[in-house]
């Protein structure tokens, strides 16, 4: 049924689809109309058979995902930036268990400062913790995901992690399908766990491993990842012939054939950015993009394939590696190996910053003149910078570098001298 809803009530909804037999909550910000949506319905009796659990962390959240995935419930939770990183060691230990939880991430800026807006340095900094991660470009296809990722969870044995970029998405209305239960529970069936803790016949979970056996331990892991990049593409057609739309998937190529510059990019902002490529396809311009729906694991041969042709990628990057540049571009240049294309980086977006059209087709212009370096940081405040860097080698004190740009910025601010300045010391 098609409605006109917020992002994170079709993702609740999506949720409650699936069945999950206990949710667990914590409130952080942009993920928090997710699981209140999905705890409403447990109240009001939509969602049955449900425990919905409210816990005083993140950390508390995902462990209680994983007791109650080990004793064989379908588990779901959420969370985002500082959240997902107090989470973190039960984040590894649930992927090393092989336990098939699904997680939403409200994709969110990881301070200091804080930031509330989005970007993706959340997820990406927990990127190789063993979690299949797949990132949702609209809002239709971040319900959608849901439902697929509860089928891959299960078939591998996998936990997986949804990352729907916070507010572009989540706090956005737009027109979502939303299916019958029905439809649901023919695609994706109850839950069946290939192992379960038993009062009758217990064992240890996570026991400690020594050297003799943690390589094969965690070879384990990688050849789960390996064996989802053919599930992935095989449950993405399994859902587009049920629901008659697609969603999911390794990838998808949006006018490559032909296209000299390629942009890559993960999330929300490759709508934008085909709107830019239709505009300057228009004008001649030989452009494409590839969309990258599984980030984990990376779809290196098909990459390899749709950027085969192009003489330049640039990767969209709403993350940053400092001292190095963009996560994605590392992983988009083992894909290209053995060919000799340049792979360029555009940091943009950091923190909720606006990518617009104009930025986009400027980089698109400078790609084609083989004008960008590198790394590239779009819209950068170059004033600024250079008075923070100038302050900081004449006054050599530590301080509130964010503070200090705030105040560069606004002209009406002046930044307080140093007392041993003021002396002459």
């Amino acid at each position: 049924m098609l409605r006109q809803i917020e992002g994170s009530q079709g993702i609740a909804e999506a949720v409650a689809l699936c069945r999950p037999q206990v949710v667990c909550a914590y409130p952080i910000t942009p993920q928090t109309h997710i699981v209140e949506g999905v705890g409403a319905m447990v109240k009001d009796g939509r969602l049955t058979n449900c425990e919905f659990i409210n816990v005083e962390s993140e950390f508390a959240a995902m462990s209680v995902a994983i007791g109650a995935s080990a004793a064989g419930a379908r588990a779901y939770t959420a969370t985002a930036s500082q959240g997902l990183l107090f989470m973190a060691e039960a984040v590894y230990n649930a992927a090393g268990l092989g336990l098939p939880i699904v997680m939403t991430v409200g994709n969110r800026a990881i301070g200091a400062p804080i930031n509330i807006w989005n970007d993706h340095s959340d997820s990406m900094a927990l990127k190789d913790a063993g979690w299949i991660q797949l990132y949702a470009e609209t809002n239709q296809e971040a319900a959608d995901l849901h439902i697929i990722a509860f089928r891959l969870a299960e078939e591998l044995s996998c936990p997986v992690m949804v990352c729907v970029d916070g507010f572009i998405l989540t706090h956005a209305f737009e027109r979502i399908d939303t299916p019958t239960q029905a439809q649901v529970d023919a695609f994706l069936p109850p839950f069946s766990p290939v192992q379960m803790l038993d009062p009758d016949d217990p064992y240890s979970i996570g026991a400690m491993v020594g050297p003799e056996a943690f390589t094969e331990v965690r070879y384990l892991a990688h050849q789960k990842q390996v064996d989802a990049l053919e599930v992935i593409p095989r449950v993405a057609a399994e859902f587009q012939a049920a629901f008659g739309r697609e969603a999911g998937g390794l990838l998808r190529s949006y006018r490559v054939d032909g296209a000299e510059t390629v942009l890559v990019a993960l999330g929300s902002i490759n709508g934008t950015i085909k709107d830019v490529v239709d505009a300057e396809r228009a004008k001649g311009v030989s452009v494409g993009s590839v969309c990258i729906g599984s980030f984990r694991p990376f779809p290196l041969a098909e990459l390899h394939d749709a950027l085969a042709g192009a003489k330049r990628v640039v990767c969209i990057e709403k993350s940053l590696a400092p001292g190095l540049g963009g996560m994605l571009a590392s992983n988009v240049r083992m894909a290209m190996r053995g060919l000799t294309t340049p792979v360029l980086t555009v940091i943009a977006g950091l923190g909720g910053r606006p990518i617009t059209r104009t930025g986009l087709t400027e980089v698109i212009r400078a790609a084609g003149a083989d004008a960008l370096d590198d790394v590239t940081f779009l819209d950068l405040n170059r004033p600024a910078i250079e008075a923070q860097l100038t302050r900081s080698a004449g006054l050599r004190e530590s301080g509130p570098i964010a503070e200090n740009l705030l105040k560069a910025l606004n002209p009406g601010l002046v930044r307080r001298v140093s007392p041993r300045k003021e002396a002459g010391q």
